[in-house]
C-alpha cells in the first residue's frame, strides 16, 4: 500500500488557524459504518449517538510550553529548542534549529538567563540530548519563558494558551495536544456522564513525531515514533467492564486509540500499565478494543488518516473527506471533528 493512496485535495483556506468560538460548537461529521450513513451536526450533538453503558476514553495529557527561543552563550547566535521527552532529572531530548549550531559542549541561554542548556549528546533522529541548569522549579521556569509548540500549519498566534489544552488536561508531558479532545467542555462531559456513560482517563504524551511526514513509498516500511503511556487499574477495569456488559468503547482521538490497541489483548480486554508504544495502525489492522472513534480531520498522506482508514475503509474515508472539503469543514488541530462508529 502506497503513501500516495492516502492523498486528497485540501484548499489551504480550510486549514483552521484558530479554535471555534466555543469548544462544543465546532461542526461534527457523524459516520455510521454499518449503514454507511453520513450526518452533519454540531459537536455537542454527540450525546445523541452515545448509549448508556458505553465508555468514552479520553487522553488527559497536558501540553507543556515546549518551544524555547534563545541564543548561543558565546556568540549570541539564535537557537530554537522544542522539548520532546524527559530522559531523567534536567536531561531532555530536544529538537534544535539550526542544528549546525548545536554541537556537543555548546551552551545556550533562554529567557535572559533564567534557563541554560548544554548539548551533551546527539540522537539517531537528528535531535540533541541537553542538560538544563536553572534556579527554582523547572516547570515554573518553563511556564514563564516557554511557548506552546503549535503545529507548523498554524500561522496565526494563539491568543489563549488554554485553547490548546483539553479541559481535562492533567499530566505534563506532551509537545502537541490530543486535538480531538479540544471539543469537549466540562458541561458536555457532565451531560455524557449523567446519561450513564463511563469516562475513562488514560495518558499518552504526544510527541512531535505526529506531524512528521511519511518518507517511504510503501507504508509498511514506515517506522512510527515512540510515545509514553500510562493506564491505571481503575481505567482498565472501567474499559473491561464496558466490554463485559456489551457496551461500546469509544476512543477520543488517535492517541487514545493507539494506547488502547497497544494495551489490548487478543481476548478483547486491556491491561493496566506504563510503557512506550510505536504501534502503527493502517488498513488491514484488526481492532481489538475500540468500537468507535472521535477524531479531527487529518493531513493528507499522514499516519493519522491511515489509522482512520483502518477503522472504515480507505475508499470510505477519502469519500467522507471529499464531502467535508465540499461542505467547507475546518481541518486539522483547531478544526472540526468526526465521529465514526
Amino acid at each position: 500500500m502506497k503513501v500516495s493512496d492516502f492523498d486528497y485535495y485540501l484548499p489551504e483556506e480550510l486549514i483552521a488557524q484558530h479554535p471555534a468560538d466555543r469548544r462544543d460548537e465546532s461542526r461534527l461529521l457523524v459516520y455510521n459504518r454499518e449503514i454507511k450513513n453520513v450526518e452533519h451536526r454540531v459537536f455537542k450533538d454527540i450525546v445523541e449517538y452515545l448509549r448508556p453503558g458505553d465508555c468514552l476514553v479520553i487522553n488527559d495529557t497536558k501540553v507543556i510550553p515546549a518551544r524555547l527561543l534563545g541564543n548561543r552563550e558565546d556568540t549570541g547566535g539564535k537557537m530554537e529548542f522544542v522539548l520532546l521527552n524527559q530522559k531523567e532529572d534536567d536531561i531532555w531530548e530536544v529538537l534544535v534549529k539550526p542544528g549546525k549550531r548545536a554541537k556537543i559542549g555548546t551552551v545556550f541561554v533562554f529567557g535572559d538567563g533564567l534557563l541554560k542548556a548544554e548539548i551533551i549528546d546527539t540522537t539517531d533522529a537528528g535531535g540533541r540530548i541537553v542538560k538544563f541548569k536553572y534556579e527554582g522549579i523547572f516547570e515554573e521556569v518553563l511556564d514563564k519563558i516557554g511557548i506552546m509548540p503549535l503545529p507548523p500549519y498554524i500561522h496565526e498566534p494563539l491568543k489563549d494558551r488554554d485553547r490548546y489544552q483539553t479541559v481535562y488536561a492533567k499530566y505534563d508531558g506532551s509537545a502537541a495536544a490530543p486535538t480531538a479532545g479540544l471539543h469537549f467542555t466540562e458541561e458536555l462531559l457532565n451531560e455524557i456522564h449523567n446519561i450513564g456513560i463511563d469516562i475513562a482517563h488514560i495518558t499518552l504524551h504526544v510527541g512531535l513525531g505526529t506531524f512528521r511526514p511519511v518518507k517511504v513509498d510503501n507504508i509498511e516500511e514506515h517506522k512510527m515514533h515512540s510515545e509514553i503511556y500510562h493506564v491505571t487499574e481503575e481505567a482498565a477495569n472501567m474499559i473491561n467492564n464496558t466490554k463485559k456488559r456489551g457496551g461500546r468503547v469509544i476512543a477520543v482521538g488517535t492517541t487514545s486509540c493507539r494506547t488502547l490497541e497497544t494495551i489490548g489483548g487478543e481476548d478483547g480486554y486491556v491491561h493496566a500499565g506504563s510503557g512506550e508504544t510505536d504501534i502503527f495502525i493502517y488498513p488491514g489492522y484488526k481492532f481489538k478494543i475500540i468500537d468507535g472513534l472521535v477524531t479531527n480531520f487529518h493531513l493528507p498522506q499522514s499516519t493519522l488518516i491511515m489509522l482512520v482508514s483502518a477503522l472504515a475503509s480507505r475508499e470510505e474515508i477519502l469519500s467522507i473527506y471529499k464531502t467535508a472539503v465540499d461542505m467547507k469543514y475546518r481541518f486539522f488541530s483547531f478544526g472540526d471533528a468526526m465521529f465514526i462508529f
